[in-house]
């Protein structure tokens, strides 16, 4: 790792005492801190070199793998981790979009990736260019646009980018302002860009993680048939009983129908007219009704 960078990636986690499962990719510095903010996480880890766990304080429990994780699959179950965590991995990376798509693989729906990047548009690389002089050839250097397109193709649904700054001396961020560099959210003074990259959007990997995969299968299924008006009484009979079933409160069904359903008003008119005929519970269900109605809007 770059002298330069500080190890940030845990600001993107808080601490837990959940079973969570955790891959390092080389950034074997990270695995005292993960242990000591995850107590009963498994924590994994992948490395190029057979001793890179030596300095490390022992009774870490962790399962080390040495491997060129560039060219070889990793050896764990796909969807079976909660986090990846890797600075500056995809710098190295011949095909950057293989390596960030393929470890997508090996998230749980409800994972990320964390990860870094040297910024491209830092006052210090413009200014070696402007000299004549490129110093990276051995690794890729992205803009935060390029790098976040390059994850959001890679299977990503939600990546949020945070800064580390190096300040310019005095007098060269006016001359590249001057030359007609733009400078959104200080951006020629980010040397560096901590990334949190999610398999899901905040709302749906909460949707994700209360029920099962096939629940909401079951559910999105059931949704569907109502919008489209597919057996509409007999869908919704259906509807309500794995409500039932499932427990379902109207603020979770109605960030799943938010999400799920591509003719909202369509649907909320399904629902109210299939469900009429289906017994004495009509106006607790219709007072249901009208609270996801109100959530959608």
């Amino acid at each position: 790792m770059p002298e330069k960078i500080e190890p940030e990636l845990l600001y993107f986690l808080q601490p837990s005492a959940l079973p969570v499962t955790i891959l390092v990719v080389e950034s074997v510095s990270y695995l005292p801190k993960l242990r000591e903010m995850f107590p009963s996480a498994r924590l994994l880890a992948v490395a190029d070199e057979e001793d890179a766990l030596d300095e490390l304080p022992s009774g870490l429990d962790v399962e080390f793998h040495c491997m060129d994780y560039l060219s070889e699959r990793l050896p764990f179950p796909l969807q079976s981790l909660d986090y990846i965590i890797s600075d500056l991995t995809l710098e190295r990376a011949g095909n950057p979009q293989d390596i960030a798509a393929g470890f997508s693989t090996y998230l749980k729906e409800t994972g990320a990736f964390l990860t870094s990047f040297r910024n491209i548009r830092h006052w210090s690389v413009l200014e070696e260019l402007r000299d004549g002089h490129y110093y990276q050839v051995v690794s890729r250097l992205f803009a935060r646009p390029e790098f976040e397109r390059l994850l959001y193709a890679s299977f990503y649904k939600n990546v949020h980018c945070h800064g580390q700054k190096r300040q310019a001396p005095a007098g060269v961020l006016e001359g590249l302002l001057a030359a007609g560099f733009e400078n959104v959210g200080d951006d020629l003074e980010t040397e560096y860009w901590l990334v949190r990259a999610d398999r899901s959007m905040p709302e749906m990997a909460l949707l994700k993680s209360m029920y099962t995969a096939e629940d909401r299968k079951q559910l999105s299924r059931l949704l569907h048939r109502i919008e489209y008006e597919v057996e509409l009484t007999e869908s919704c009979r259906e509807f309500w009983d794995l409500w039932q079933e499932l427990k379902l409160f109207s603020d979770y069904a109605g960030e799943f129908i938010h999400e799920a359903v591509f003719h909202p008003e369509a649907f909320f008119a399904n629902l109210r007219f299939g469900s009429e005929t289906l017994g004495d519970k009509v106006e607790e269900r219709l007072e249901l009704i009208g609270e996801m109605e109100a959530w959608e809007r």
